[in-house]
């Protein structure tokens, strides 16, 4: 016997009940997040501490962490200042002001970007952001690019450090200012002439429209922080291992030779990654060499060096440092060598 069905029997638009599933079983643990990763550590740190006990009492790595922490110390005040005054630029500042601050020829804005480094108490650890925020904020990147080299050597601060660390040679602070704003500018119109724009890559801030301002604020001096200070660890920790690698017995040898004397204190200003604040008591205490060959690493050192190019490449992109710092590095040392034979 056949049964059929009408349609009036059925109701099509109802729906399909689903089938009878399980709920899905979660994975243990879930996500791993910095809890757990903290956990781990400690546990870690309790089951080793007798040998890593041992591998801390050990000369060299006091002296490495010696060097990590005071590079830190010396960097982290002026990193602060800059990623807060990054961010008050970014938030609080309109757009117009730099199109009245700043001279519309780009030519132009290169050496006014660069004598405003005077007025900024700060070291190059505080630059690379401010100079990020200046570029968000449409200023020309020449124009940022020569406030970056230029603010970290020539403000108020830094002078007056050179001027006490060299108390018998006055003209070591006029060198330093002068060879310093030299190669700003020099590199500002080198990046006019032949830099591009695809370079630059800054990374994603987040959004800071629909916020109020002190939300917009303190969420870009976050990120900032977070994104630059990684960098800075980074640089702080390749400083350190150099430090302890290179043996000082090497340094008496190059003093003797006057063009090696120069190359030698300008490699070790981009190893050391001393903060523009210190580093002339330090280009004091090498009195083996010349005036010229610490004045080299007096202008190389706050524009490049390991932290710096660090990070430069978190805050422009590795395409940018990789072409920018070499090339600073040439100019920085035939200009001070320049100005150290003319002035020294």
């Amino acid at each position: 016997m056949t049964q059929t069905f009408s349609g009036d029997e059925i109701d099509w638009s109802a729906p399909t009940p689903p089938p009878d599933r399980k709920p899905p079983r979660k994975r243990l643990g879930g996500r791993i997040g910095s809890v757990e990763v903290l956990a781990v550590l400690l546990v870690l740190l309790v089951i080793f501490r007798n040998p890593l006990g041992g591998l801390i009492s050990a000369p060299i790595l006091q002296t490495w962490t010696t060097v990590f922490v005071s590079v830190m110390v010396q960097a982290v005040p002026f990193l602060v200042f800059g990623v807060l005054l990054s961010a008050v630029i970014a938030v609080f500042v309109p757009r117009s002001f730099w199109a009245k601050a700043l001279p519309r020829h780009p030519a132009l804005a290169v050496p006014v970007a660069s004598v405003a480094g005077v007025v900024l108490p700060g070291c190059e650890c505080g630059s690379v952001p401010i100079a990020g925020s200046l570029i968000r904020r449409g200023v020309t990147p020449a124009a940022a690019l020569a406030f970056l080299l230029a603010a970290p050597a020539i403000n108020p601060i830094v002078l007056t450090a050179t001027a006490v660390a060299f108390p018998n040679d006055p003209e070591m602070v006029v060198a330093r200012a002068v060879a310093s704003l030299i190669v700003a500018m020099m590199m500002g119109w080198l990046w006019l002439r032949l830099g591009k724009a695809d370079w630059i890559k800054l990374p994603h801030r987040p959004d800071l429209e629909g916020v109020s301002k002190m939300q917009a604020f303190w969420a870009a001096t976050r990120h900032d922080i977070v994104h630059a200070g990684g960098f800075l660890v980074i640089g702080a920790a390749a400083a350190a291992t150099i430090n302890v690698v290179v043996p000082e017995a090497w340094l008496q040898t190059l003093a003797q030779q006057p063009v090696l004397a120069v190359l030698a204190l300008a490699v070790l200003a981009v190893l050391l990654s001393i903060c523009s604040e210190a580093d002339a008591f330090v280009a004091a205490s090498l009195s083996q060499f010349s005036l010229t060959s610490r004045l080299v690493f007096l202008v190389v050192g706050p524009m490049v060096d390991l932290k710096l190019i660090s990070m430069q490449i978190g805050v422009f992109g590795r395409r940018f440092a990789t072409r920018f710092a070499p090339a600073t590095f040439v100019a920085a040392v035939l200009v001070a060598s320049g100005v150290g034979m003319v002035l020294l």
